[in-house]
């Protein structure tokens, strides 16, 4: 069999597709992180016309070439949440006003075999616009963010997203001298907000791109 590797994760993500399209969600499958950008771009836009959109912080969305798209997308109104030139005054501000948009981009920490999506947060933005506010949701899913179930999801983002998140922000946590967690009271702790989203409420207003590519931390 020519590539085993990624026919393996074609199967594992048609399998993950159809658990989590019974907890709701609507779901695409795309071979790489620029098919899943197109897909977005392609299907999902048209179908909600959307006239605001923002995104929370996601390598994986970066990675799809989204943003990059996005900024010039002349049918709405683009709040750009990772915008170098606002203070941080001005950075917060947006970040709330995101959560009223008519779509909101992500990615997700991990995503259990069993369909649920696991996120830890900072701000609280990322986690909240999943949540509820933003009329719709895309959730970018790169095939590293699968786990067997919560206990793995958890370990995993304690023991590797949150300290390399730590690491590539330049945090001065301690785990990111260390790559250990170590339940610090550091200011720049990035680990404040748990979320597990088990089910789509309504049907359909979380759409989730798996992607057949490892993805973001």
């Amino acid at each position: 069999m020519e590539k085993p590797v990624r026919n393996y994760w074609q199967l594992r993500l048609e399998n993950l597709k159809e658990v989590l399209k019974s907890n709701n969600f609507e779901v695409f499958m795309a071979g790489d992180a620029r098919e899943a950008g197109r897909m977005v771009m392609d299907k999902v836009l048209p179908k909600l016309a959307p006239k605001s959109i923002s995104w929370g912080g996601s390598m994986t969305f970066v990675a799809t070439g989204l943003y990059d798209m996005l900024k010039g997308y002349p049918d709405a109104q683009i709040l750009d949440t990772f915008d170098k030139s606002l203070s941080p005054e001005e950075s917060l501000e947006r970040r709330r006003e995101s959560l009223l948009v008519d779509l909101f981009i992500t990615g997700t920490n991990a995503v259990t075999r069993s369909g649920e999506l696991v996120n830890l947060d900072m701000i609280g933005n990322r986690v909240a616009g999943i949540t509820f506010g933003p009329r719709n949701v895309v959730v970018m899913v790169g095939r590293n963010k699968i786990v067997e179930d919560l206990d793995v999801a958890i370990e995993r983002i304690k023991d590797y997203a949150a300290p390399t998140n730590a690491m590539r922000l330049n945090k001065k946590t301690p785990c990111a001298k260390t790559s250990v967690c170590e339940e610090c009271k550091s200011p720049e702790r990035i680990c404040n907000s748990w979320t597990i989203t088990q089910k789509s409420f309504p049907k359909g207003r979380i759409k989730v791109v798996l992607i057949n590519e490892d993805l973001g931390l």
